[in-house]
């Protein structure tokens, strides 16, 4: 990689670009480091790192950034399309990874008052993907692999060509199965509108405090042999 602002194909990285918008967007709500590190549990020299474009995010440090400011995903990770005929190509983008997840961004779409975020998902064999939760409505669609995902108190088990949606807002967790990683498309899907909300501050807080109990407990759930499972996909 060049600088912090462009990949080795010349397109800007993530890094860059979200040290960029996180920079922006904090500034437009008035935000100082201080406070944001605050509100989203993250520590004020990580937030520095990442809007001098040294810092290194991670799948849930971004998620964590998207809840608390109340804006989709892609208005943090995503520069503005230049051409009419968008193009986006696999070795130029570079991966955002989480724990059992790697997300490369590949289109935002708004239109009609709705928000929707494109990424190209791997699930990985090494890990389960566990989300608190988030704003919108997740769509997974998967294209190889078999791929187990738990929303809420549902679980259900996924093969190629099979699809998912559920209220992101729902605890939720992704997990490869059979041995191989599970390649798919994710889709989140906002209204446009909640990128006018920020979190409230107490309740903020309150989200940060509890996200540890709630992986904690996610976790724990994922360990013991699972009952019967609901609307099994074959």
């Amino acid at each position: 990689m060049n600088d912090a602002g462009e990949s080795a194909g010349g397109e800007e990285s993530v890094r860059g670009v979200l040290a960029a918008n996180l920079k922006r967007i904090r500034a437009e709500h008035g935000l100082s480091l201080s406070e944001l590190s605050r509100r989203a549990g993250i520590g004020k020299a990580t937030l520095s790192q990442l809007e001098s474009g040294a810092g290194n995010p991670t799948l849930e440090t971004v998620l964590g950034l998207s809840r608390v400011l109340g804006v989709p995903i892609s208005d943090l990770v995503e520069g503005r399309p230049a051409d009419e005929v968008t193009v986006v190509r696999a070795a130029e983008t570079e991966v955002l990874s989480g724990r059992g997840v790697d997300l490369r961004p590949l289109r935002r779409i708004e239109s009609g008052g709705v928000v929707f975020e494109i990424y190209d998902q791997l699930v990985r064999t090494d890990g389960t993907q566990i989300s608190g939760g988030h704003a919108g409505t997740e769509h997974t669609v998967v294209q190889a692999g078999r791929l187990r995902v738990r929303a809420g108190r549902r679980e259900v088990e996924l093969g190629p060509g099979d699809y998912v949606g559920f209220d992101a807002s729902l605890p939720h967790s992704y997990t490869a199965v059979g041995g191989e990683p599970v390649r798919s498309v994710l889709f989140l899907q906002y209204r446009a509108e909640r990128r006018l909300h920020l979190a409230d501050p107490e309740d903020a807080a309150d989200e940060a405090a509890g996200e540890s109990a709630r992986q904690s407990a996610l976790e724990a759930a994922e360990r013991p042999a699972l009952g019967p499972s609901l609307g099994r996909a074959h």
